[in-house]
C-alpha cells in the first residue's frame, strides 16, 4: 500500500488510535486525529422535505410527534421518518445492481474509511449535462498526484452541487415519475473509467457529487454493475467537495446499517491537515 505525503498524518494517527494499547498513546493519537490539528468537512447534504430523491423514490418525510412541554413539565421532542433508500447523501450498496453481492449491513466498515483522491473534472462537465468522466481524467490526475493509492476512496468532483437548491438544473427536470427519467441530465461516470478503476487500481469505494456514478442519460446503468461487481460501494450526492484538496484528506462515510439494504442515507466527512 502506497500513501501520499499529505494523507499520512491523518492516516497514520487513525492507524495508531486503533492500534494503541497504552492509555497515553491513545490520547495522543485521538489528539492528533479530533483536536485542533485537523479540519473536518462535512460532506452530507441534510436532509428534509426539499432534499432531492430520484424521480420514481419516494421523498424524505419527516412526521412531527412531540414537540414541546410535556404535562410533567419537561420539555420533549421526537419525530417519525420515511423515504426511499436512494435519496439525499447516499450509498449504493453492491446489490444494488449484483445479485449476490454485498447488502449495506454486509460492507465492511474498513472499506468505508480510507485517503481520499478528490479528481475534480469541473473544467469538462461543468458546462456538459451529459459528461460522463474518462480513463483519461484518472491519468490526468495521476499524472499530478501519483497513482491512486490502494484502499483509497476516489471522489469525483464534477461541479454539479452547486445546483442542489433547483431540481430542475440538477437533474436535469422538475418532473417527479417514471416519466422524468428520460429527461435525466447530469455528469457520470465512464463505463470504460470503471472497468479501468476495478481492473487497474485497487480502490474501496467510489463518490460524487451528482445524483447517479451513472450520467442521467444511462438506460443500462453500466457503471454501477461494472463497480458493484467487483463490490465496490458509491457514494451519491456527495457535498461541498470544493472544500477537499486533491490529495490529502482522508474519509469516513457510514450509512445507516439496515439489514440486507440495497442503499441508506450517508453521513459521510473527511478529516484534513490544518
Amino acid at each position: 500500500m502506497t500513501t501520499n505525503h499529505l494523507a499520512i498524518p491523518v492516516l497514520g494517527a487513525l492507524l495508531a488510535l486503533g492500534a494503541c494499547q497504552k492509555p497515553p498513546s491513545n490520547a495522543a493519537a485521538a489528539r492528533q486525529v479530533f483536536g485542533n490539528g485537523m479540519q473536518w468537512i462535512d460532506l452530507t447534504h441534510p436532509f428534509s422535505s426539499q432534499t432531492i430523491y430520484w424521480p420514481t423514490a419516494k421523498p424524505f418525510s419527516l412526521e412531527v410527534v412531540a414537540n414541546g412541554v410535556t404535562p410533567d413539565g419537561y420539555f420533549y421532542a421526537a419525530n417519525n421518518i420515511s423515504a426511499a433508500e436512494h435519496g439525499g447523501t447516499h450509498l449504493d450498496a453492491p446489490i444494488h445492481f449484483a445479485q449476490g453481492h454485498r447488502a449495506v449491513d454486509a460492507i465492511p466498515v474498513r472499506q468505508l474509511i480510507g485517503p481520499a483522491a478528490v479528481v475534480d473534472v469541473r473544467d469538462s462537465a461543468g458546462w456538459n449535462p451529459d459528461y460522463l468522466v474518462t480513463v483519461r481524467d484518472f491519468e490526468r490526475w495521476e499524472s499530478g498526484y501519483g497513482r491512486i493509492e490502494d484502499g483509497a476512496i476516489v471522489l469525483i468532483r464534477t461541479g454539479w452541487a452547486q445546483h442542489w437548491s433547483e431540481r430542475r438544473r440538477y437533474l436535469g427536470t422538475p418532473k417527479t415519475g417514471s416519466a422524468a427519467v428520460a429527461e435525466l441530465h447530469f455528469p457520470g461516470l465512464d463505463p470504460e473509467a470503471a472497468r479501468w478503476l476495478v481492473r487497474e487500481r485497487r480502490i474501496s469505494a467510489i463518490g460524487l457529487d451528482t445524483p447517479s456514478i451513472d450520467r442521467g442519460q444511462s438506460r443500462d446503468y453500466l457503471s454501477h454493475r461494472i463497480l458493484f461487481e467487483a463490490d465496490i460501494p458509491a457514494f451519491e450526492n456527495v457535498a461541498s467537495l470544493d472544500a477537499l484538496p486533491h490529495i490529502g484528506g482522508y474519509v469516513i462515510a457510514l450509512p445507516m446499517k439496515i439489514g440486507g439494504g440495497s442503499g441508506g442515507p450517508l453521513r459521510i466527512v473527511a478529516a484534513i491537515p490544518r
